[in-house]
């Protein structure tokens, strides 16, 4: 089962990765409860709807991000990229190759 810190990671990422695929309203509402942790009376005022409008967006841009994330797969290849790396920079006592690693989890 997931942990709530595990979810929360996943819907980071793919608001990171996909995000910009959302509409300007969808980006605005997911990252309001989602991200900023508002709730959904918050979010409800400020955007004019229903608690329960908030409640579906949010649902229905979870499957979008997550169908965006089952097709092009772009979350699991950076979490194996950077798991590798890691693995990587624990691995070596050559100077060199630690920065190398180092710097390439920064880009990540």
């Amino acid at each position: 089962m997931m942990s709530v810190m595990d979810k929360r990671y996943e819907e980071a990422l793919l608001f990171d990765f996909y995000g910009e695929l959302l509409t300007e309203r969808q980006k605005q509402i997911y990252q309001a409860v989602v991200m900023d942790d508002f709730s959904l009376g918050e979010t409800a005022r400020e955007y004019g709807i229903t608690r329960q409008g908030v409640h579906d967006m949010i649902r229905r841009c979870g499957k979008i991000l997550e169908g965006y994330e089952e097709r092009l797969g772009l979350v699991s290849r950076f979490l194996r990229v950077k798991k590798k790396t890691e693995e990587i920079r624990g691995l070596t006592g050559d100077e060199r190759v630690a920065r190398l690693a180092d710097e390439i989890l920064e880009d990540l």
